[in-house]
């Protein structure tokens, strides 16, 4: 996996693994891109820094439950 953050679009790139891309999807924040088989390559956070800190704010409210939904 290799994560990169670029400041100026703060946009956020994870790449899960190799493989050519054939179509993207875009789910709210999030445009996951697949191959042709429908295996995950490349998670594009837009708004990056928004979307961590929301994340980091209810992960640090659900202390001891298992699941807590976030909205995006």
């Amino acid at each position: 996996m290799r994560v990169s953050y670029d400041r100026e679009t703060d946009i956020m790139l994870v790449e899960t693994s190799k493989g050519k891309i054939d179509f993207a999807e875009e789910i709210c924040p999030i445009i996951v891109h697949f191959t042709k088989d429908r295996k995950a390559v490349l998670l594009e956070i837009l708004d990056a820094s928004e979307f961590i800190s929301n994340l980091s704010r209810v992960s640090m409210q659900a202390k001891g439950e298992e699941f807590v939904p976030v909205k995006v």
